[in-house]
């Protein structure tokens, strides 16, 4: 019988979210009744409140030294681990980032094992359960919440002021869009998520082709940018797409050719340090840089796109980056500066609907791997440290964990 604990969140400014709905705990229990027992943490902030796990049937408990699994969200505070238990949760660890190697340290001290949602993907790479959807919806939201209160168009209740999604989408009756140009780029769930939410808001969906050369639509429209639309080999040769995932540095961008005449950019596309940015400082100083909002859902500070210089929160969303000084300054205060929409944790604005899915995806994909047998190795793969040493997919991390020189990667 395995004993599973879902954790408080702990971890300064609280996330809301929980790998698991009151629901689906019981749903777990009754699919596997002579092999798991559910332990739920007190939480007053935890969007699913504690007497719905009650009424559940989940049992709540203080002290989860008697479970086998441990189920965060973030990253757990160092105090709060508990050695030699098994912890899921994002560690935010694995590109080496320099906030979390206390962390990492501490786990390996405490003979802890680590399985990061991040690192479950299938025997092709490709990841198994994340919250990105939730984030483009949630994002392509704010952005055009942005563009509304920025030019006095029209205003909307924030994401996080909505019980639910529909709740959100009922806001999307309230805009009232001019015929603006909108630039998303990204095929992955996050832009997934965004287009939902763009289609939802009935925003017109154009070719490539007609956004560029259509000058005046008569209404609000969006266009849908891959990598091989903004960006070309260094050497003139053919897109390919293996190429440029594998060696990015081997091109550029082609990004010109769309901020003249894009009104707001919604940056969903992963992006690699060694792959060119969008566009440059020096291109945000031209004339015909027309952008004048972007909502970067990915937000990767100092990253594809210059002018996000920090990350947002929640209650605090947009700063505005001027251009000519190259610095950070408030929210919508110039007209010739550009707003930036970065918050860093954005599913946490709709937790009960990010929360159901997420766990929706994690009682699917990944919970079966742990009762029925690791037969393809999903958790396997996707354990950082076991036995107080990093795995082999993960002993690029032992300089990191020594506090030794390195390179982190973003």
């Amino acid at each position: 019988m395995l004993n599973i604990g879902l954790i408080r969140e702990g971890k300064i400014p609280t996330d809301r979210r929980v790998s698991l709905s009151p629901k689906q705990c019981r749903l777990l229990i009754q699919r596997y009744p002579q092999q798991v027992n559910i332990f739920v943490q007190p939480s007053t902030v935890r969007c699913f409140h504690d007497e719905e796990y009650i009424e559940a049937g989940i049992e709540l408990r203080e002290d989860l030294s008697n479970c086998d699994i441990l189920l965060g969200i973030k990253e757990v505070p160092v105090n709060m681990l508990i050695p030699h238990k098994t912890y899921f949760f994002f560690s935010h660890t694995i590109k080496k980032q320099t906030h979390n190697r206390k962390l990492l340290k501490a786990i390996i001290e405490k003979n802890i094992k680590l399985i990061d949602y991040e690192t479950l993907v299938d025997d092709k790479g490709e990841r198994l359960i994340a919250f990105g959807w939730y984030a483009g919806l949630v994002g392509a939201y704010n952005a055009l919440w942005m563009y509304g209160k920025k030019y006095k168009l029209f205003e909307m209740k924030r994401a996080f002021q909505c019980f639910d999604k529909f709740e959100m989408f009922d806001e999307l009756k309230k805009i009232k869009l001019p015929p603006v140009k909108i630039a998303l780029t990204g095929g992955g769930r996050v832009a997934n998520g965004a287009i939902e939410l763009l289609d939802k808001a009935v925003i017109k969906k154009v070719s490539v082709k007609d956004y560029l050369q259509i000058n005046d639509f008569h209404e609000a429209v969006y266009t849908q940018l891959r990598s091989s639309d903004y960006h070309a080999h260094q050497k003139g040769k053919a897109f390919d797409s293996e190429e440029f995932y594998q060696y990015p540095s081997h091109f550029v961008s082609t990004f010109s050719q769309y901020y003249p005449i894009t009104d707001l950019l919604i940056a969903c596309a992963y992006w690699h340090p060694e792959a060119p940015l969008l566009f440059t400082k020096e291109e945000m100083r031209k004339k015909n840089f027309r952008i004048k909002s972007v909502a970067d859902i990915t937000c990767d500070v100092d990253g594809s796109i210059p002018c996000t210089q920090q990350s947002t929160d929640i209650l605090e969303p947009t700063f505005d980056y001027n251009p000519i000084s190259e610095q950070v300054e408030s929210a919508m205060s110039n007209s010739s500066n550009i707003t930036v929409m970065a918050i860093d944790n954005l599913p946490t604005e709709l937790p009960r609907d990010a929360s159901a899915h997420f766990g929706a995806v994690l009682m699917e994909n990944i919970l079966p791997h742990l009762f029925e047998g690791d037969k393809e190795g999903v958790i396997q793969r996707a354990t950082i440290v076991e036995n107080k040493q990093l795995t082999h997919n993960f002993a690029y991390l032992q300089d990191y964990v020594e506090d030794k020189e390195y390179i982190q990667i973003a």
